[in-house]
């Protein structure tokens, strides 16, 4: 039997859970002290996913750098090359807040967005 430690981040609480597994199947969640705690220990072992907040290049922007994110969790698996995708991004300016940056990053069906406005530096 193998075991996998995690910490729950869905609460202040951050309960530290044990799942143990046989052949890549649960058998069993320890230390958790609510449902979501143990949905979360099995989502984490079975499918991790995270958002991916990260930065994109601004063409003519009043910063050279805007703050994005993935709409949705991806699969943590995904995130190296979300990220050398995203590399090759730019954009130009004006950006504003929630505009779809690159959709369906990496084939995922997920867009990535900006989280802020940077305008532009003519106006």
């Amino acid at each position: 039997m193998s075991r996998t430690n995690i910490v729950c981040i869905n609460c202040p609480k951050g309960c530290r859970m044990t799942v143990e597994t046989e052949n890549d199947h649960i058998k069993n969640i320890s230390g958790y002290s609510c449902p979501i705690g143990e949905k979360y220990a099995r989502d984490e072992f079975e499918n991790p996913v995270r958002i991916l907040p990260t930065t994109v290049r601004v063409i003519n922007g009043v910063l050279p750098l805007v703050s994005v994110k993935t709409e949705k969790p991806i699969a943590k698996e995904l995130l190296l090359d979300a990220m050398r995708e995203i590399a090759k991004i730019e954009v130009e300016a004006p950006v504003y807040l929630g505009q779809v940056v690159k959709e369906n990053l990496l084939d995922t069906g997920v867009d990535l967005i900006a989280t802020r406005t940077i305008s532009s530096q003519r106006g």
